[in-house]
């Protein structure tokens, strides 16, 4: 087949993003209510950029880039914190996050080798921001997974052009799902994989919180879809996986609900109980991070100030559980949204990987009676 043409055939279902989350098809995943988007823009003030590089027969890969709120975040810092469920992996700026319990930059995630151009990128998109005139030093955070199967990750195809437009072109809103962004070329149980979201709204007599959750899924185990054992119906698994269990997944957890770096930390990690729900299980080569940041705006820390006190309110731990199960539940599900979203697709040296066989998944979950 002409290179154009078979460039063109992947290329056609990613233009297209309307295709079927998996509560479109009546399984509802967990108890809380979704936001309107039942995306991480559901979270006031959060943007996602995509940038999707999909080019010749080799080249699958792209750039996510996440903002907590519209203003200058070096000079508005938020809450945050980094919970390693597995260290395979570069997230880099994670020890001054963990040491600080704050963030300073947009999160940029993208494949493994490209994190340096995605820091540098990053450095120079905060000093050249209005305000930043004077800053000498900048914490990028930036994390990966591997898409080298797909993608030619040797030739570092991510110029910093890209994360910036990336970071440009973040947008609140609907949030395009599956082979895009830092996604393109990702793999998940076997199945292709990519970006996925999901949110959850506290009912008003706990707080009214949203929780919303993006994740990068490159990673495997033994696929679960509300309690239904995919991989074993499927014969995908006997006394070893048929696929590579490894991988990575990055997790991310925007809250408007005011909390310190403590409890964000607490909060992320329940993201992993939220993997383990869908069959992950970190494996030895997976990296799995999440990160957990409070947008809420009465909690953001000024970079300067004259008052020596940081006097910001706070949720007590007492009113931490609901937050904990729509993690749990906005996690699992935008894993699921990962898998539904993404579409078959074919690249570096030929090779293949099949979308998620939604038709037999769903038999097997209108018989579990997990459906609507």
């Amino acid at each position: 087949m002409n290179r154009s043409v078979l460039t063109l055939l992947i290329l056609l279902p990613l233009l297209s993003f309307s295709q079927k989350r998996i509560r479109d098809y009546g399984v509802g995943i967990g108890v809380l209510r979704p936001g309107q988007y039942n995306a991480i823009t559901d979270v006031p003030g959060v943007r996602v950029g995509h940038v999707t590089l999909i080019k010749g027969d080799s080249i699958r890969t792209g750039v996510t880039a996440i903002l907590p709120h519209s203003g200058n975040l070096f000079q508005e810092k938020v809450p945050a914190a980094i919970h390693v469920g597995n260290g395979f992996g570069k997230l880099a700026g994670s020890t001054q996050v963990k040491e600080l319990g704050n963030l300073e930059t947009p999160i940029i995630l993208t494949n493994t080798l490209s994190v340096p151009t995605a820091v540098n990128a990053v450095i120079g998109y905060t000093l050249h921001q209005k305000g930043n005139e004077t800053v000498r030093s900048v914490n990028a955070v930036v994390g990966e997974t591997n898409d080298g199967y797909l993608n030619d990750i040797r030739g570092r195809h991510v110029s910093e052009t890209d994360v910036l437009q990336a970071i440009s072109k973040a947008k609140t809103g609907a949030v395009p799902e599956g082979n895009v962004g830092a996604g393109t070329g990702a793999i998940c149980f076997g199945f292709k994989g990519g970006i996925g979201t999901s949110s959850r709204i506290l009912p008003k007599k706990l707080g009214g919180y949203t929780i919303g959750v993006l994740v990068q899924t490159n990673f495997g185990g033994v696929l679960q879809i509300a309690g239904v054992d995919v991989d074993k119906q499927l014969d995908r698994y006997s006394e070893t996986l048929k696929y590579s269990a490894d991988g990575s997944c990055m997790m991310v957890v925007l809250t408007d609900a005011p909390l310190d770096a403590r409890n964000l930390e607490r909060l992320a990690k329940r993201a992993m109980m939220g993997l383990a729900k869908t069959g992950g299980i970190a494996s030895n080569g997976s990296g799995d991070y999440v990160i957990a940041v409070s947008a809420a705006e009465e909690c953001r820390i000024p970079y300067e100030s004259e008052n020596p006190i940081q006097t910001v309110p706070t949720l007590r731990n007492e009113a931490m559980t609901p937050l904990f199960l729509a993690t749990i539940e906005a996690t699992e599900e935008a894993i699921l949204n990962s898998l539904f979203a993404a579409e078959t697709m074919i690249g570096r040296d030929g090779h293949t990987i099949e979308a998620l066989p939604k038709k037999k998944v769903l038999e097997m979950l209108q018989a579990a009676h997990k459906m609507d």
